[in-house]
């Protein structure tokens, strides 16, 4: 119902209780980010909706301004690239071969299995490779050649099979831009994703060849990681109003396609999807807890950093995911 059709009356009445909304959602959001300081791992939240950032906090010494490493959170970002460089014509499309773009780094007498491993296997952590997270991390990562020894992995499913979580997977899309690019993955990043006012990679680590490393080690500012989010949340135009990701890919990426065996949460393509305070989320997660949610119905995007050396299995996420859903409550009204 529009505006002119409401009762002089009841239409200045709304118009006297939106303040008085608006301030008792600020007093609530307030106590319960004063209330998250007991999270001792907690770093830094930052809280905006439709654009505007309603609180941001630091904890423990810790602040918004100063950059933090965003952990696998930059698993969403090469994901972003990956949708950029085929809306440009650099990639084919997420049914593309992984083989032919990095023939000169497979294993002698691959695994047949490997010709059926396309892009989206690797954005979906689908390809069937056995992970080098986790356990393997450390031994895959002492590689001289991490992009070949992620390609050496065995086949521990068919791919398109079940979730087999793999920084791997998104480090091989790092060397595929690499190779149709011609250019160095931060680059791509800076050129692409930039002209979204925020945004900056402060710094992002390389393996033995030179090559960033997809999905680990990105450092930025938890008000940089907002200004990403923010993108998403705006799909994928700036704040200046710039189409810098193709709306279709963000609806693609934020589809879920496979679920982890850890939370039982959906998985598209970089990004975590569950229901929160009876609301869809979508979700970047680093370890530790390092977090980007975007909440669209509310047009909400919430950051959250966290000590890195958290350990995995800790409970904070389970914390992090509370505090996420009383944020949601206070601004659901």
């Amino acid at each position: 119902m529009s505006s002119r059709r409401l009762p002089p009356m009841l239409l200045a009445c709304l118009l006297l209780a939106a303040p008085l909304l608006a301030a008792a959602q600020g007093t609530r959001l307030d106590a319960t980010l004063d209330e998250a300081a007991a999270l001792a791992p907690l770093r830094t939240v930052i809280v905006a909706q439709g654009g505007t950032v309603l609180a941001e906090r630091g904890y423990h010494g810790a602040s918004p301004a100063r950059p933090a490493n965003i952990k696998s959170a930059s698993k969403s970002v090469v994901s972003a690239l990956v949708g950029i460089a085929i809306k440009r014509g650099l990639l084919e499309g997420v049914d593309q071969p992984v083989a032919p773009l990095l023939a000169d780094r497979l294993p002698d007498a691959p695994d047949p299995r490997m010709a059926q491993v396309t892009i989206g296997h690797l954005l979906s952590m689908q390809a069937g490779l056995r992970p080098t997270s986790g356990r393997q991390y450390g031994a895959w990562v002492a590689q001289r050649d991490w992009v070949r020894a992620a390609l050496a992995q065995p086949f521990v499913d068919a791919p398109g099979g079940g979730m087999l979580y793999s920084t791997g997977s998104t480090h091989l899309l790092s060397a595929i831009l690499v190779k149709v690019s011609g250019k160095p993955t931060l680059q791509l990043a800076r050129e692409w994703l930039e002209p979204q006012p925020g945004f900056a990679i402060a710094s992002w680590d390389r393996d033995p060849q030179g090559i960033h490393f997809g999905g680990n080690q990105m450092v930025m500012t938890p008000r940089a990681l907002l200004a990403f989010g923010e993108l998403y949340r705006n799909d994928g135009r700036s704040a200046t109003g710039a189409q810098l990701v193709p709306g279709a890919w963000i609806a693609q990426s934020w589809r879920p396609r496979t679920r982890s065996v850890y939370t039982g949460d959906g998985y598209g393509y970089g990004w975590f999807a569950r229901r929160v305070g009876g609301h869809e989320v979508r979700y970047a997660w680093g370890h530790g807890g390092q977090m980007l949610f975007i909440v669209p119905a509310l047009d909400l995007t919430v950051v959250m950093t966290s000590d890195e050396r958290t350990p995995a299995g800790s409970g904070h996420l389970a914390d992090l995911l509370a505090l996420l859903e009383r944020i949601v409550a206070d601004q659901s009204g």
